[in-house]
């Protein structure tokens, strides 16, 4: 999940509009939860348009196949559903369950300053990425670094206080 893009970290970003599906007004979506059926639990739902977040009311919502579909207030048809393909999705902070020690959401991680073992400044965590093993640290600086996220092992420490990640990472 994802701290949204206006900057406030009230709200989190919990997936995103995809394509229409079907004839009335249904649209696929792309959920960024770790369980993707958990995106229906967590509303409302927010988007942002004209420098505002604005409530989005979901009229029906349910997993189909693989992967997730909606049905939102107001889009009866493609034509209406299809404006929406590509708005991210957020919910309040409040929302969401609390986490356990050493646990954190992605957008608590993003944008933190990290650090290698000798004290050098490898860049900052621009996202973060799932690859089925484990997730993996996309860190930019005057180089990028695709770092694995291995709490006690790579990551030594995380300190959101200071907004410093410590990895023991060789920069070859």
């Amino acid at each position: 999940m994802r701290q949204a893009a206006s900057g406030d970290s009230q709200y989190i970003i919990i997936g995103k509009i995809g394509s229409t599906y079907g004839v009335k007004g249904w649209v696929k979506i792309h959920s960024f939860t770790q369980k993707h059926d958990d995106i229906l639990k967590y509303q409302p739902w927010y988007w942002f348009n004209n420098n505002a977040w604005h409530p989005v009311t979901v009229e029906n919502g349910k997993q189909h196949g693989k992967g997730i579909i909606i049905k939102l207030v107001g889009l009866n048809n493609p034509e209406e559903a299809g404006l929406y393909t590509g708005k991210l999705i957020a919910t309040v902070r409040t929302k969401l369950p609390k986490l356990k020690h050493n646990e954190y959401y992605w957008s608590d991680l993003e944008g933190l300053q990290v650090i290698d073992q000798q004290g050098s400044h490898l860049g900052k965590v621009a996202y973060l990425m799932a690859t089925g093993t484990n997730d993996v640290l996309v860190v930019k600086g005057e180089q990028e670094h695709a770092i694995p996220y291995l709490l006690g092992n790579v990551i030594t420490s995380i300190d959101l206080a200071k907004q410093e990640i410590h990895v023991n990472w060789e920069v070859l």
